[in-house]
C-alpha cells in the first residue's frame, strides 16, 4: 500500500508570520507554489495559500494609483461659493478616485504602486489560515490523504510526525502517483481502483 511518506515533499519552504504579504506574493510566484506552511521556532502556526492572499487583498479597499495634489482645507470650495457653470465642490472627490477602474492586474504589475505599498504594510499572520490545520502522518495511506484533501477542500496537507513538520503532500503528488499507476489495486476486478485502506 502506498503511503504518504512515499510521495510527500520533504524540502518544504516555510514562511514567517512577520513576512510582508508583498514578499509572500513574490515568493509564491518565484517558486511556483500554491501555498506554504507558516512556522516559527519549529512550530507550525498556519498555512498561507494563494486563496488566502486573494481573499485578504479582496477586502483591502481600492487605492488610486496616482494621488493629485491636495489643496489645503481653507482652499476647498463650499456650496455657498459655487456659482452656476463652475465646477461643483464634489468634483474634488471624484478626481481623487478617477482611476479606481484601472485593471487590477496592470496595477499589481507596477511594484511602486500604492497596492504594493499596502501589501508591504500587512503580514502573513493577517492572511494565513490558522489551526485547526489539515494534516496527516507519514504512514497514512495515500488514499486517506486524498480523501482528507477532498473533504477539507484543500490542495495540500501538512505531514506531521511527533508534532513536527515532516513534509507536505499535495494534490499534484497524488495525481502523479495515479498517473504513474502506483495507486492501482493489484487485485483484478471490474476495472482499475484506487487502493483503499
Amino acid at each position: 500500500m502506498l503511503r504518504v511518506r512515499d510521495i510527500m515533499s520533504t524540502d518544504v519552504v516555510t514562511v514567517s508570520p512577520e513576512l510582508s504579504l508583498r514578499d509572500a506574493f513574490e515568493l509564491l510566484a518565484q517558486r511556483h507554489l500554491g501555498g506554504v506552511p507558516v512556522a516559527t521556532d519549529d512550530r507550525v502556526l498556519g498555512v498561507l495559500s494563494a486563496t488566502d492572499l486573494l481573499e485578504f487583498t479582496a477586502t483591502v479597499p481600492p487605492v488610486p494609483t496616482e494621488r493629485p495634489e491636495v489643496p489645503e482645507i481653507e482652499e476647498w470650495a463650499t456650496p455657498e461659493d459655487w456659482q452656476e457653470g463652475s465646477e461643483p465642490p464634489g468634483a474634488f472627490f471624484h478626481e481623487l478616485w478617477a482611476d479606481v477602474g484601472t485593471d487590477a492586474l496592470e496595477r499589481f504589475r507596477k511594484t511602486g504602486s500604492p497596492e504594493w505599498d499596502i501589501l508591504e504594510e500587512h503580514t502573513v499572520a493577517e492572511a494565513m489560515t490558522r489551526a485547526p490545520l489539515c494534516a496527516v502522518g507519514p504512514e497514512a495511506p495515500v488514499s486517506h490523504a486524498a480523501a482528507r484533501m477532498m473533504e477539507a477542500r484543500v490542495h495540500r496537507l501538512l505531514v506531521m510526525k511527533e508534532g513536527k513538520l515532516a513534509g507536505i503532500v499535495t494534490m499534484s503528488d497524488v495525481a502523479g502517483a495515479v498517473a504513474d499507476g502506483r495507486l492501482i489495486s493489484a487485485a483484478p476486478s471490474h476495472g482499475p481502483h484506487v487502493a483503499r485502506s
